[in-house]
């Protein structure tokens, strides 16, 4: 074999070495490849730096009804039956008004008919604008604002619907939409296909969601998956901070369940 042979071969095998190399794991779970290091995988578990929203026994630091909501094997729990109807709902977090955050929760909702979602940046109104009228009984916990939607059907799990305001659905699911003054909203983009991304959520079964709010731009991720992209660039009607609060909604027999509550408070 001639030099320059030699010399190829050793060549060739440096690079095979050092290509395994890079692709070996490292620390955390992360791969090596073309020199760049993947991050670490989802810890959905990881609260350090957060704040636990909910003592895991009782209703203490949230304000709703008792006719509804209750603490129960670790999770709050808000239930409506044909006999005693809840209709639209929520049990209100006392920890103040939030600005930047980021929220986790673990989401379970039994019952074809139920609707839920995590109210965010939101304000207690008496009359709120659209959708299905409110309990009058109720009223004192009427809220409007940004919700993170989820629903037994799939059909708006992971959207950003706005409560009360008139505004309705404006990111659906899939979709990154940008809000201006004077103008309709406007898709930017789409992350993903919403029938394809439906599949990612579990009817009936605990849903992981996560909740980003840095300025005008609102993040919904539910297990692991980006959902919708918000950006409200309407002063007259973006919601700069607000308070948090879990919806109940639905006909017939309809329980939500929310348990590992977690707020961190970004500035």
């Amino acid at each position: 074999m001639t030099k320059r042979a030699w010399w190829v071969l050793a060549v060739v095998g440096v690079v095979l070495i050092c290509t395994i190399a890079a692709q070996q794991p490292v620390p955390g779970g992360s791969t090596k490849s073309g020199g760049f290091t993947q991050p670490d995988p989802i810890d959905f578990s990881d609260h350090a730096g957060w704040q636990s929203m909910f003592d895991g026994v009782s209703l203490k630091g949230w304000d709703g009804s008792n006719r509804v909501w209750r603490a129960e094997q670790g999770a709050i729990v808000g239930e409506s039956t044909p006999e005693r109807p809840a209709g639209t709902t929520y049990i209100i977090w006392e920890g103040g008004e939030q600005a930047n955050f980021e929220l986790k929760a673990e989401v379970k909702l039994e019952g074809t008919g139920t609707n839920s979602g995590i109210q965010y940046r939101s304000a207690r109104t008496a009359q709120p604008q659209g959708g299905p009228a409110p309990n009058p009984q109720f009223a004192k916990w009427n809220l409007k604002g940004y919700q993170a939607d989820m629903d037994y059907a799939n059909r708006y799990t992971g959207q950003l619907y706005e409560q009360g305001t008139g505004r309705g659905i404006i990111a659906w699911r899939g979709q990154v939409v940008r809000t201006e003054q004077g103008k309709r909203p406007r898709l930017l983009g789409v992350v993903g296909d919403s029938d394809a991304l439906r599949e990612f959520v579990k009817p009936g079964d605990w849903n992981q969601m996560h909740i980003i709010a840095r300025g005008n731009t609102v993040i919904h991720l539910v297990n692991g998956h980006l959902m919708s992209v918000f950006i409200d660039d309407d002063p007259s009607m973006a919601l700069a901070r607000g308070v948090i609060g879990l919806q109940i909604e639905g006909q017939g027999s309809v329980k939500v369940s929310y348990r590992n509550l977690w707020i961190k408070i970004l500035t």
